[in-house]
């Protein structure tokens, strides 16, 4: 697979305004359509990974930009196994990840995206969202009643409320954008079949049992009404400045590959430099050789 062929693959995936979005057209399923196979996919992941260790080095030392990676899926999509093959490999002094879980009463007390403010990555850092601000437009919107713990005011609420968040979210995401935070947000497309393949998996594997909830068959329920929320989501944020990828997620050596390839995407366009040192840092280098070859 050349670079042009990647490149394509990537815009097949690629989200960048959401005006008339739907999930139809994207398969859950799509790997076939490139002619990639999974060992060829292993080799070029592990490639990828190699390339993304190099870029963020540089995004390091330069110190001006940040990626932020954000993931989104339901459940067994595989977000926790695409950041560990991803990110395997790339120096961990550099890459902070969270895992949002239910807010606490802390976040309950501030606004929505305090606590995902505070998560930021700093300049020169990857950060990776397991889960993100967007569950406040997915699993809120499936569940409203979880609105009702935020104890907003009802002047606050009313029937543009979802339409209000996005638009909020949305500029968040601008903002971030021109504080130089470079966006991508992942969601893992899965078919109800393959989820329903890999719950079994979690319920017969004893090693895997670990995994599997009941809340996970509760919210299984509550497919169509994630998908219209996905639908929503994506359309309403989509942006060239924080692009979505619709990720077909029934093979999880497809997954991967599509990631690795965008984050690499993401850092090339940006064309990172190591610094270089000035005419007074050279001296003090020089100096400090003459001083280490003397010893």
């Amino acid at each position: 697979m050349t670079l042009d062929d990647i490149g394509k693959m990537l815009d097949r995936y690629r989200v960048a305004q959401g005006d008339g979005f739907s999930l139809h057209p994207y398969r859950t399923d799509d790997s076939a359509h490139h002619r990639v196979t999974a060992e060829e996919a292993k080799q070029l992941l592990a490639s990828g990974v190699e390339r993304l260790s190099g870029l963020q080095e540089r995004l390091y030392a330069q110190d001006q930009w940040a990626l932020l990676v954000s993931f989104q899926a339901m459940d067994a999509a595989g977000k926790d196994g695409t950041i560990r093959h991803v990110m395997t490999g790339v120096n961990p002094q550099g890459v902070h990840v969270v895992s949002f879980k239910q807010p606490g009463p802390e976040d309950l007390a501030h606004d929505y995206l305090w606590r995902v403010h505070k998560a930021m990555p700093e300049r020169g850092h990857i950060g990776i969202f397991n889960r993100s601000h967007y569950e406040e437009v997915l699993v809120c919107r499936v569940h409203p009643e979880l609105i009702d713990r935020q104890r907003l005011p009802e002047a606050c609420r009313g029937e543009k409320f979802w339409k209000h968040r996005l638009k909020d979210i949305a500029s968040f995401e601008k903002y971030l954008a021109r504080q130089g935070i470079v966006q991508l947000k992942f969601f893992l497309h899965l078919s109800k079949e393959e989820q329903r393949r890999r719950f079994l998996a979690r319920i017969d594997e004893p090693e895997k049992n670990w995994k599997f909830s009941s809340t996970d068959i509760a919210e299984r329920a509550h497919w169509d009404a994630y998908q219209s929320a996905y639908e929503a989501a994506i359309g309403g944020t989509a942006a060239k400045h924080a692009p979505w990828f619709v990720v077909p997620a029934d093979h999880k050596w497809f997954a991967h590959l599509i990631v690795v390839e965008a984050m690499i995407e993401a850092l090339e366009k940006l064309d990172l430099r190591v610094p270089e040192p000035s005419a007074e840092e050279r001296a003090r280098l020089l100096a400090a050789k003459t001083t280490l070859q003397a010893s």
